[in-house]
């Protein structure tokens, strides 16, 4: 619901509780004893208020996969999990090859409402890795692409790969690696292993996501241009990307929560749920990209929300499809791998899920300070309490979620996106509501 209101005694991170006022998309007031004629009040004492989180990696399905996602429900999803925006990936049908088809889904995502829906525009044509798709159209279109990914698949073609990279230079573009070897992992099943030996599934090694983003950092210092990994997922990588860094290589990467908290472990289970690509690694990756996190090497959290229709999990291992919805999950995750563990503050967590991710995708108006007249980008989290995830608290299509059945810290009671309420007490607004 749109209008204004006083927030009072919600503890903005990295600093005391205090008032905060809302009114025509913009924190208009900070202080305390705060009040406005007809403002709706909202007694927000002990929540944290976080800048709306930014989600750099989603799959949306819109156009072609709307039994899985539609940009509606998928927005709805996002909102219910603290998002403000969301990053749509390419693998539609057709794919968002094109400034046609990424004007599409921007438009979809304004008629939605419920966050900004900015679309990633695919590499290659028809994400097929032989020729450079509409990279300049995409970028001068009326959606201003500048991040481009064939997600899903690799950018294996090396000088494929150096030509995109010349590219997006000219429009400050980032290309975000899908980074798998598709030779080393032909019929792979889950991480390549002691467990997978054991169960006797095929192996997806690790070698195949640290080998291409090896060569891909070499290929963004060489040309100059900037290159973000996508879900990275393995201590090898991690070394890799603390070793670019160093040497002042322009690249940056997200790591999922499900990397955060899940192990290959899980698999024992064959519970499609749990398979995903990349595919749960060891316990010793799980404390590597916790650390990378926590130090900085790894900038970003990432979903890679990924909804399927019950069809496409209800079946034998082999034939499930890869993948997991995360959106309404994330920051529950997050608290508890990273915050609970002492590993991130809030601070740390509004960086990681907010203000780096939309700086690295030119995101303007979204990942800024809580501060008069910044847009009213606002997600009012408890940190108090725990509860079981549940089919309930998922707003999507799909419910191909790992964390149903277990018990979680915190939750979003209220998602303003420009300053209109897109969830309010825990429950997300109906549509006609947030275009009142």
């Amino acid at each position: 619901m749109s209008g204004t209101y006083v927030i009072r005694g919600v503890r903005p991170v990295g600093a005391a509780a205090l008032d905060l006022v809302v009114a025509d998309g913009l924190i208009q007031e900070m202080g305390s004893g705060l009040s406005r004629a007809g403002a709706q009040v909202i007694d927000a004492d002990g929540l944290i208020a976080l800048p709306g989180l930014v989600d750099l990696h989603t799959h949306l399905r819109e156009p072609g996969y709307e039994a899985s996602e539609t940009i509606l429900t998928g927005s709805r999803a996002g909102a219910a999990g603290g998002y403000t925006a969301l990053f749509a990936m390419p693998n539609t049908s057709p794919v968002a090859d094109t400034a046609g088809v990424v004007e599409q889904e921007l438009a979809l995502g304004e008629a939605a409402g419920f966050v900004d829906v900015q679309p990633i525009g695919a590499v290659t044509v028809g994400q097929k890795g032989e020729r450079l798709a509409e990279l300049g159209a995409m970028a001068h279109s009326r959606a201003r692409v500048r991040v481009f990914s064939d997600d899903g698949f690799c950018v294996f073609d090396p000088l494929i790969m150096r030509r995109a990279l010349e590219y997006v230079k000219a429009f400050d573009g980032v290309i975000a690696q899908h980074a798998q070897d598709p030779r080393l992992t032909e019929g792979a099943q889950m991480n390549e292993g002691a467990v997978s030996a054991e169960l006797g599934l095929t192996g997806w090694p690790a070698v195949a996501e640290e080998s291409i983003i090896a060569r891909d950092v070499l290929l963004a210092e060489h040309v100059g241009s900037r290159l973000h990994v996508c879900h990275l997922s393995t201590a090898g990588s991690v070394d890799i990307i603390r070793w670019a860094k160093k040497r002042g290589i322009a690249v940056t990467a997200e790591v999922t929560p499900h990397h955060l908290l899940l192990t290959e472990e899980l698999v024992r289970g064959y519970d499609a749920r749990f398979k995903v690509n990349p595919p749960l690694r060891r316990d010793e990756d799980v404390e590597a990209v916790r650390e990378g996190l926590a130090d900085g090497t790894i900038d970003i959290v990432a979903t890679d929300h990924a909804p399927h229709p019950a069809e496409a999990k209800a079946c034998e291992w082999q034939a499930a499809a890869n993948g997991m919805v995360g959106l309404e999950s994330a920051l529950r995750v997050v608290h508890h791998a990273m915050v609970e563990t002492g590993l991130l503050d809030w601070t740390d967590v509004a960086r990681v899920m907010s203000s780096t991710p939309a700086a690295i995708g030119r995101l303007a108006g979204h990942g800024r300070p809580l501060a008069v007249g910044e847009p009213a980008h606002l997600a009012l989290y408890d940190d108090s309490v725990r509860g079981t995830f549940a089919i309930d608290d998922l707003r999507g299509r799909s419910t191909n979620s790992p964390y149903l059945g277990r018990e979680l810290p915190g939750s979003t009671r209220w998602t303003f996106r420009a300053g209109t309420a897109t969830v309010r007490e825990g429950v997300v607004v109906d549509a006609a509501e947030v275009h009142a």
